[in-house]
């Protein structure tokens, strides 16, 4: 299968659940949300191939810096570094999978899962809010490509900034996406000229994301869209490479 002939998809994840780009050749992108990771799937062709915003792959033990990928692919970013989180190992993701109806309850599983963390990583390392905030998504993932093992070989793992520095021929973006929690209409403005650059039209781009998505998480599910098609294409590099597998088989790497 070619670039021309895929169907390619680029996912992140978003408030509402998932924002998916879709792609094919000769006709204009699609955006949409989808509540589930499952129901993106059913939207689309069994040979999809798919590149997402989200670890794939979860190991029994973390080390120095997280997962192998993670490690791998930080000193590609300089600046941009901070947005690649340490996931710990599969039991600190799954030390608490209750739904949090109140916010000391979501610190408290917060709390359990940087205990369970502590235990299974050298050096001991707990769980930053920010990674243990995407815990659930993880978790929703993992479980389809553990009951569907055939998924795992069009379903990637990609990193937004790991994927616009490739995309800009290997130099990490000058510019923050956000400044302290808000959007940074400069470090966007750069994401999309890059991304406009490398074939997509403005118009789609400057249109405001479906509702329960962020901006940033539409530029984000968009540069996606391009790893995909660089996979498919034989473009794309995994770190590490090859990839690893963990105790379920599924393959570990972000792709880019």
């Amino acid at each position: 299968m070619t670039s021309t002939e895929a169907v390619l998809v680029g996912v992140d994840g978003c408030k509402a659940g998932w924002i998916a780009v879709r792609r094919t050749f000769g006709m204009a992108p699609s955006v949409g949300v989808f509540a589930t990771f499952t129901a993106l799937l059913a939207s689309l062709p069994v040979d999809a191939v798919i590149a997402v915003d989200m670890p794939i792959g979860l190991p029994g033990f973390s080390g120095k810096g997280g997962r192998g990928p993670e490690a791998l692919v930080r000193p590609l970013l300089g600046a941009r570094q901070s947005s690649v989180f340490s996931i710990p190992s599969r039991a600190a993701l799954y030390a608490d999978t209750n739904g949090f109806t109140t916010i000391e309850a979501w610190y408290a599983a917060h709390v359990r899962a940087s205990a369970v963390a502590l235990t299974t990583s050298d050096p001991p390392r707990g769980v930053s809010i920010q990674a243990f905030g995407i815990f659930a998504k993880i978790r929703e993932i993992d479980a389809v490509l553990i009951a569907r093992p055939d998924l795992r070989s069009r379903v990637f793992e990609s990193h937004p900034e790991v994927a616009f520095c490739r995309l800009n021929g290997n130099q990490a973006m000058q510019l923050p996406k956000k400044i302290k929690g808000s959007i940074n209409p400069a470090g966007m403005a750069e994401r999309k000229a890059l991304l406009c650059r490398l074939g997509y039209d403005k118009g789609f781009l400057d249109q405001p994301p479906p509702r329960g998505a962020a901006a940033d998480d539409f530029l984000d599910a968009a540069a996606m869209t391009l790893i995909a098609g660089r996979i498919v294409g034989g473009e794309a590099r995994p770190f590490p490479d090859p990839p690893g597998r963990d105790s379920f088989g599924i393959p570990v790497a972000i792709w880019a």
